[in-house]
């Protein structure tokens, strides 16, 4: 251990001081570049174990008939691997990467919330240690990374592995929103003087887009695995359809959130191929604006697409047109990243060190996924093609063939940045080839294989003509990769060691990033050079020939708001996606009359009474935040503790209806009314119980003291979070106890 602490001592990863309680600095650190280091480092402890399960999976699947893993055993390996790669390998070292390297681009001393950005951090392998976990506790989930109903319901599903799985996706779905706050945050409030948005280096435009698409897209996944929770350990029905639930319900929320995520990794890939290729191409990228604005257009269609996932459940014709177009038409914008790369590489004065080798591989194989992936938006050919191995090469092309291709890519090009040293440059390219030889025998040909036949999701398979060979070349095409895979971490630990030293900026490139010492100060920066458009450093290299200036077209290219008012608006916009499943969901199982508990058995005129208290503390919290701005610090506290008397009567008034309807017989098993109800009406009730408790800080804070020379932000952004809980409850109440009144 004194040996890497002494590397990470003169990498500057550790202080002097530190170096003497190494485990406490990495531990407590709520720097941005430790925590983007702790995030990496994370994701390679779990990229071997799902590097494991992988290999488990081919030795199984290389000879046909073969028994070394038995089905359940199998299943379980197969959701574990899924899982794992995804949610804490890919999603972990992506953010990570944009936790080290968006401060320094944009010129930036940290995050905007750094104690937020060490807790999201550490929900990372709090959620990994919960989710693996499960094979202590009666067994892992054997139902898919995707879980489908009824096989994750408790009927075929009894052993307590698939609630671990939801509820370490659930702390992984927390965390991954909360970096994404912010990182919004960070990008919009925390940017150097002159860093306009339309002078923002890709990389971190593509996150600051991506960071969007994730508050979106996991609040969904969360709303569909709390129900999922609540059917398992509550006897709800939200997916059984013997209890009037929907499996297909299922489906179409968790694709809701599958596909956008496929594009919440992948634009960080794009992001990570704007950087690389054009340093390497010595030539800046090829229209800039149609690459960011592309990256926006992916984001938005992203959420339209998901039913191309379901084409095999019989939706209709009409609504499998939809999503065939909408999958077509993602392919544009797609498609304008690829050729804007690829018009970078003409004329360029290309050279091939390892980070430009894996970039232009990914780029080649992004480029064979897109093809595939528009085969699979044909409905009918989707139709031969679904369940077959075809897609499962698919899948691949785009995670492995993009996505850990540009990670490689990334880790090569950022770690001089990271550590002030070189990655050896014939270690990296033995760790290329082997990697790019291993993929394509792999995923290449299971292409072959689908359309010879082969179901996936299988344990095992009949000797039957061709499948027992490509299944064999698969099977030794993962041992390339893991062969390669060794060499890099080897790597990793040899240069931080014992590599030649890297110097500021040893690529010569243009970002803010190499503006700094390798690695770089606590502060990040010790001055930063002039920055009027996209290349500060070629500026700074070569003022007799500096590039264009990027001017102010919009008011919005300068836009920096107070970054806890933001923070706050980010948090309601992924609250509403949460809120809103569980909305449409109620909507859904109660379009049409059902035995049992209804709407009315609620008491409207009781609800309304205590519902207008919720509803006049938004007046009382306005009067609070108007008198705190007026200096009348008396009135503010009056006002604010008037507005957490009215929300504890609403929660009481909340906490009585429930026992009404509790003695009476009603509870959450009761039918799907009863089961959407209390979800609706019990998140909102939590979510006004900690907006209680946000007001009661603000409270305490003010009769202390805190806020008697300035006035703070707090009140705002808690009084904006209160607006939005009391809003919900309008729809709710509208929803629930007006509607059936109305029909």
């Amino acid at each position: 251990m004194n040996e890497v602490t002494s590397a990470l001592a003169r990498a500057g990863l550790l202080t002097p001081v530190q170096r003497e309680h190494w485990a406490i600095a990495w531990i407590s650190t709520v720097d941005h570049k430790r925590i983007g280091i702790l995030y990496m480092v994370t994701a390679l402890f779990f990229f071997v174990i799902g590097g494991i399960e992988a290999m488990l999976i081919r030795l199984q699947l290389a000879v046909p008939h073969n028994a070394l893993l038995s089905p359940d055993t199998y299943n379980m390996v197969f959701t574990m691997h899924g899982t794992t790669m995804i949610f804490l390998v890919a999603m972990p070292v992506l953010f990570g990467l944009a936790n080290y390297f968006v401060p320094l681009q944009i010129g930036a001393r940290d995050m905007a919330f750094p104690r937020l950005n060490a807790f999201s951090f550490w929900l990372v392998p709090f959620g990994g240690l919960l989710l693996h976990f499960s094979f202590l506790a009666g067994g892992a989930p054997a139902v898919g990374w995707f879980a489908y109903a009824p096989l994750s319901e408790m009927p075929y599903s009894s052993q307590p592995g698939v609630n671990y799985w939801a509820l370490a996706l659930l702390v992984l779905g927390i965390g991954s929103v909360g970096t994404s706050i912010n990182l919004i945050t960070t990008v919009l409030t925390q940017r150097a003087k002159n860093m306009t948005l339309r002078r923002l280096p890709l990389f971190s435009w593509m996150m600051f887009v991506n960071s969007f698409l994730v508050i979106l897209a996991l609040p969904v996944l969360n709303a569909a695995l709390v129900m999922l929770l609540i059917d398992r350990l509550l006897n709800a029905h939200f997916f059984l359809p013997p209890g009037g639930g929907s499996a297909i319900m299922w489906q179409h929320i968790f694709w809701a959130f599958g596909h956008p995520e496929v594009y919440i990794v992948a634009i960080p890939a794009f992001g990570i191929l704007s950087e690389v290729i054009p340093v390497f191409a010595r030539k800046p990228i090829f229209g800039y604006e149609f690459v960011a604005g592309s990256t926006v257009a992916i984001a938005f269609l992203s959420l339209l697409v998901w039913a191309h996932h379901m084409f095999t459940v019989g939706l209709g014709h009409t609504v499998d047109l939809f999503f065939v177009a909408s999958s077509m038409l993602i392919a544009i914008p797609t498609g304008v990243k690829v050729l804007a790369w690829s018009a970078t590489l003409v004329g360029g004065r290309i050279r091939l060190d390892t980070p430009m080798l894996f970039c232009v591989a990914a780029l080649i194989q992004f480029l064979v996924a897109g093809l595939t992936g528009v085969s699979l938006a044909v409905a009918a050919l989707d139709w031969q093609t679904k369940n077959s191995y075809y897609l499962v090469a698919h899948f691949h092309f785009v995670f492995v063939g993009l996505i850990v291709f540009a990670i490689l890519g990334a880790l090569h090009y950022w770690f001089p940045k990271m550590s002030g040293r070189m990655l050896s440059e014939r270690l990296g390219k033995w760790t290329f080839w082997l990697m790019t030889i291993g993929f394509n025998l792999t995923f290449i040909t299971q292409h072959f294989l689908g359309l010879a036949g082969m179901p996936r999701r299988v344990y095992t398979y009949a000797d039957l003509p061709g499948w027992g060979w490509m299944n064999m070349v698969s099977t030794v095409g993962a041992f390339f990769m893991a062969a390669a895979s060794l060499i890099f971490v080897w790597n990793l630990a040899a240069s931080l060691l014992r590599g030649k030293p890297a110097g500021d900026n040893p690529w010569s490139a243009w970002t803010l990033e190499w503006a700094t010492t390798s690695p770089p100060p606590q502060e990040n920066f010790l001055r930063l050079p002039p920055i009027r458009n996209r290349r500060p450093l070629w500026d700074d290299a070569n003022p007799d020939r500096p590039d264009p200036l990027v001017g102010t077209k919009w008011k919005a290219d300068i836009f920096a708001p107070e970054k806890n008012k933001t923070a706050v608006i980010v948090f309601i916009i992924s609250e509403a996606a949460f809120f809103g499943v569980l909305i449409l969901a109620y909507l859904f199982y109660n379009a049409t009359p059902q035995p049992g508990p209804s709407a009315h058995n609620l008491s409207l005129l009781k609800t309304g009474l205590f519902s207008l208290c919720l509803f006049a503390s938004s007046f009382t919290i306005w009067r609070s935040e108007r008198s705190l701005s007026q200096g009348r610090r008396r009135a503010m506290q009056g006002w604010l503790a008037t507005t957490i008397l009215l929300g504890v009567v609403f929660i009481a008034g909340q906490g009585l209806e429930y026992w009404t309807l509790f003695r009476s017989g009603v509870s959450v098993s009761s039918n799907l009314f009863a089961t959407t109800f209390f979800t609706v009406t019990g998140f909102h009730g939590l979510h006004v119980c900690v907006g209680l408790i946000a007001l009661l800080i603000v409270l305490g804070l003010m009769l202390a003291g805190d806020f008697k020379r300035r006035p703070s932000p707090a009140l705002k952004a808690v009084g904006l979070y209160w607006h939005f809980v009391d809003l919900v409850w309008v729809v709710v109440f509208s929803t629930i106890y007006l509607l059936p009144h109305l029909r």
